[in-house]
């Protein structure tokens, strides 16, 4: 439970951060989980910025919602969905979208839906928007040619690829080494 604390107060920070995030950002959390990302995202944006935090399991954004309250955060809207592919934000409302262990095959099967879902990202996206791609743990999710695959998708509809951050990440409530894959709209 010490590596939850220690990221909840430091590393988490510090590794979005890097990634890009910044204060005022408004940031959608797509498939956030119980918060492991949101909280210190929510942290850094401060109160003039804003986390989405979407999720199909409402088991883990109970947890979230917990996490929310206990760190007394008031800019986390939480929005449980039911996996529809269009996203219910305006077109350029968003600065980051942090996509991490969810555009793999086991939420996504169909290729195609997941290129539907990236092309929102996109659509959502203001200009020069960030898009921070997670693949999850090789070891349980992926394999090198799914990664690629899912790389083409998103550069397929329009983004940039712009670096890629390599260190400590939190998965599944517990800290490992990881790849965040970072792409510019």
């Amino acid at each position: 439970m010490w590596h939850q604390t220690r990221w909840f107060k430091t590393e988490g920070m510090n590794v979005l951060r890097r990634v890009g995030l910044k204060e005022s950002d408004v940031v959608l959390d797509f498939g956030c989980g119980s918060g492991n990302y949101t909280i210190p995202a929510a942290k850094i944006v401060g109160t003039r910025g804003k986390i989405y935090a979407l999720d199909m399991n409402e088991r883990k954004l109970d947890v979230l919602r917990e996490r929310v309250e206990r760190e007394g955060l008031r800019n986390v809207e939480i929005i449980c969905t039911s996996g529809e592919l269009k996203l219910n934000f305006d077109d350029e409302s968003i600065d980051v979208i942090l996509a991490y262990d969810v555009l793999h095959h086991w939420y996504f099967p169909n290729s195609r839906k997941r290129r539907i879902i990236i092309k929102e990202f996109y659509r959502v996206l203001r200009f020069e928007g960030l898009l921070s791609f997670y693949p999850g743990d090789p070891q349980i999710y992926g394999n090198e040619s799914e990664v690629k695959e899912i790389i083409n998708d998103i550069e397929s509809v329009g983004f940039r690829l712009i670096g890629t951050y390599k260190g400590i990440v939190m998965h599944e409530d517990r800290l490992l080494a990881g790849s965040i894959i970072n792409f510019m709209k």
